[in-house]
């Protein structure tokens, strides 16, 4: 008995963005590390790519997730 079965066949209302295809599909269609989601609506699938640049712009900007300079040792 395996203990994780590969799911092959999506569920109706899941909607994911296929990154080799280009494409939303409904219910995962490809590999894992080909798309994003899964995601509410197929508007919202559509828009992954949108998404996923405005989430990358906010990480890039946000100074949270960048190391400080720390203060020179042994300067005087």
């Amino acid at each position: 008995m395996a203990l994780f079965k590969k799911r092959t066949a999506g569920k109706p209302g899941e909607w994911y963005y296929c990154l080799e295809h280009k494409k939303v599909e409904e219910g995962p269609e490809c590999p894992a590390k080909n798309r994003f989601g899964p995601y509410a609506t197929r508007e919202e699938a559509a828009h992954a790519m949108d998404t996923a640049r405005e989430r990358n712009l906010e990480w890039e900007t946000d100074p949270r997730w960048h190391d400080r300079p720390r203060p020179e040792e042994g300067r005087d």
